[in-house]
């Protein structure tokens, strides 16, 4: 069995200007990543997939490779991570059986996490992927909008009087890593499909990482966490 991680980690982050690079417990975000990826013991290589010459440069000096760096066609806000992957895979030197996407902004990511995503994919043949969710805090059912005029409105009206625990447990995508094996990801299989399985994470291991206020929950986060002697460290 052999595996590949593959961290993406373009320059041009918007919501947080140079998301990657900016300090989380103390260094650059991308290296708690890389160094989660290290720690695991699950891969042959660990490779960041950059446009960036500063977050290649961080990148090897915290054990990562960059033996490649992505194409700008690739590197811009509206191409997909599967597209990535594709390329990093096809840019390395060999064929590796698994190929895990690891997203350089997973700062509560734990190797035992990627152990168990790599365990429930190697048990299934059948199946293409194995990646992180978590569940929602809420029933989706009961989601509620806001009209035009500023009124609240029941998004799915049919389960408004339908018991909480009467309604089906929906999951999202927790955002921290996709294990594949690696003709799948080539292929293009669809990731949130039947022939992909569910790790499933505590919700308070999970924080996308997508705006300052998102920033600042995920610290907490990592400070209760690591009070609480919940990292594997």
């Amino acid at each position: 069995m052999t595996a590949v991680a593959i961290i993406p980690a373009r320059g041009g982050s918007q919501r947080i200007p140079r998301k990657n690079l900016k300090p989380f417990n103390g260094v650059p975000m991308i290296v708690g990543s890389i160094r989660t990826a290290l720690r695991s013991n699950l891969f042959e290589r660990v490779v960041v997939s950059t446009d960036d010459e500063e977050i290649a440069q961080v990148a090897r000096a915290h054990g990562a490779e960059v033996p490649f760096m992505r194409p700008a066609a690739l590197a811009d806000a509206f191409t997909g991570t599967a597209a990535v992957i594709q390329h990093a895979i096809g840019a390395l030197d060999r064929r590796y059986d698994y190929t895990c996407c690891l997203y350089a902004t997973a700062p509560l990511l734990q190797p035992r996490f990627l152990r168990a995503g790599l365990q429930a994919l190697q048990a299934a043949p059948e199946k293409c992927f194995a990646f992180s969710v978590c569940s929602f805090g809420f029933p989706i059912q009961r989601a509620l909008i806001i009209t035009e005029d500023g009124s609240l409105d029941a998004m799915h009206p049919q389960y408004r009087d339908v018991r909480s625990q009467d309604l089906a447990e929906a999951y999202q995508d927790a955002g921290q890593f996709y294990w594949g094996r690696s003709e799948a990801w080539l292929r293009g299989e669809a990731m949130f499909a039947r022939h992909s399985l569910p790790v499933i994470l505590p919700r308070h291991f999970v924080q996308d990482i997508d705006t300052e206020e998102d920033w600042l929950r995920a610290e907490y986060l990592y400070a209760a966490l690591r009070a609480g002697g919940e990292l594997e460290l």
